[in-house]
């Protein structure tokens, strides 16, 4: 790709973009969010045609005009947002698109032995006949390349393959990765977690506002030398952590239990004190969260806000004990795209900002107002739609809506999934500050360096039960020991 430039209205989100990507390479492209990653590859996969500049597939130059063209040509992408259908087997979505037939009947024994043959390439253990609803995120993940792997494609595009992924998930997608490039197949890789950039690729393009800042062998470059490259200031942490004083217990969960999802989990969470909560992908964590704040019942168990005991059928519950939970997945549940940053800071507080069911437009505005400029969100109005935003602002709006409530204890689940390094920091600059005002916070992060790094204490699960419980400063072997259900030696 030579000189690729792409503008929208009022935004030019690519100015003369330079990338060239080899047979059997991993290739990482990072930036900020709104740094043209992704508008850069759906040129590459025929989304949007560039305004400028040529692409060029072994030599030649090619005109890619639409996504169906540039699979032809051989180029696969797998989004962030997978694309598969929940009620459809593994097999089913495999071949989609390329189900063999006789006679206009689906012919069920070659659709499984071609997906099988698809899997087993890839080396992944996953039941061709398995509903894909009902899979991990993980597996759904592998499902996703096995469908982009199956159309024999040159080039292969992983946008964020990790976000939703533990460490030992990830070694899992880093192998098939390399049965790709053992393929000759070139992968472009585009994540923030620049350790994984470190590890898988050869070599890296970083972009900072839609433009090339440069393109570096991997081996040559330092996770420091990105950030400061990415967002043109250095970022002594990525993960700051504020020193407060711990106090008393705020929240005392015991016993809570759920049957087929966790058991017997029993945990306290002081106040100014950051609990992390680990664990691999499947361990638990999420449906912990979930039943704490009243999104899932629990069969059995006892919880104590501040030494009083609090009854929780529900999320409203939740909020009245002082309990507020940022979920994992923002856009199905953090936030109502549709709707202003306005309406959804609002939406967890319109009792205080209405009389007799109406809201009142200057309560909101000014509440709304208050919690934006206190999480520095990006741009500051208010009255545009929140999906306008990049994902690290709103994050901060899903943020402002729940500190609106004054809670006590806030739950964390992947508080800087998909978002850039420079929302990241922010992010936890934001929770720092939430301790250090006395809030029990509970962190669930599948990023381990996240949870050693700004964790005072650490509760590991596996298989739905407390591993382990692990003081500040604990390795990250200690961490995987526990997680994977082994002994630490």
């Amino acid at each position: 790709m030579t000189g690729i430039s792409k503008s929208f209205p009022g935004i030019r989100a690519l100015s003369e973009v330079d990338l060239d990507v080899a047979a059997g390479e991993v290739h990482a492209v990072v930036g900020e969010n709104g740094a043209g990653k992704s508008t850069l590859m759906k040129v590459l996969a025929g989304v949007y045609q560039p305004d400028e500049g040529t692409i060029e597939l072994e030599g030649a130059a090619v005109r890619l005009a639409d996504p169906i063209e540039a699979r032809r040509r051989g180029i696969g992408m797998v989004y962030q947002e997978l694309n598969l259908v929940p009620d459809l087997t593994v097999a089913e979505n495999i071949l989609l698109g390329s189900t063999p037939s006789r006679l206009g009947i689906v012919d069920r024994r070659a659709l499984r032995e071609q997906a099988r043959a698809v899997l087993d390439e890839l080396d992944a253990r996953i039941h061709t006949d398995d509903l894909v609803g009902s899979l991990t995120v993980s597996q759904q993940q592998i499902v996703e390349i096995a469908k982009v792997y199956a159309a024999r494609p040159k080039i292969v595009v992983l946008d964020e393959p990790t976000s939703s992924l533990s460490e030992h998930e990830t070694q899992a997608l880093f192998r098939i990765i390399g049965r790709m490039t053992d393929a000759g197949i070139a992968v472009i890789y585009i994540s923030h977690r620049l350790r994984e950039v470190l590890d898988i690729s050869q070599r890296v393009t970083v972009l900072r506002d839609g433009r090339l800042v440069e393109t570096r062998s991997t081996s040559g470059i330092s996770a420091a030398e990105m950030i400061r490259l990415m967002v043109g200031r250095d970022l002594t942490e990525v993960f700051p952590k504020t020193e407060v004083e711990i106090g008393d217990v705020v929240l005392d969960v015991r016993g809570l239990t759920r049957s087929g999802e966790f058991d017997d989990i029993s945990l306290t969470v002081r106040s100014g004190e950051i609990l992390g909560l680990a664990g691999l992908v499947g361990a638990g964590r999420t449906e912990v969260a979930r039943a704490i704040f009243g999104l899932d019942d629990a069969d059995a168990g006892t919880i104590e806000v501040d030494g009083t005991a609090v009854r929780i059928r529900g999320p409203r519950d939740a909020v009245r004990a002082g309990i507020a939970y940022v979920p994992e997945d923002r856009k199905r549940d953090g936030i109502v795209p549709q709707l202003s940053i306005k309406d959804n800071i609002s939406l967890s507080v319109l009792d205080r900002v209405s009389v007799g069911g109406w809201i009142r437009p200057g309560a909101e505005r000014a509440l709304a107002r208050q919690k934006a400029e206190e999480l520095s969100v990006s741009p500051p109005a208010i009255a545009p739609r929140i999906d306008t935003l990049s994902g690290g602002n709103q994050q901060k709006v899903v943020f402002a809506k729940w500190l609106a409530t004054g809670p006590r204890v806030l739950i964390l689940d992947e508080p800087t999934r998909g978002v850039d390094v420079g929302a990241k920091a922010d992010i936890h600059t934001i929770i720092g500050e939430l301790a250090a005002q006395g809030t029990a916070i509970i962190l669930i992060s599948s990023e381990l360096p996240e949870v050693l790094a700004v964790s005072d204490r650490i509760v590991v699960l596996h298989e739905g039960r407390i591993a382990a419980e692990l003081p500040r400063g604990a390795a990250e072997h200690e961490v995987m020991h526990a997680a994977t259900g082994e002994v630490s030696s």
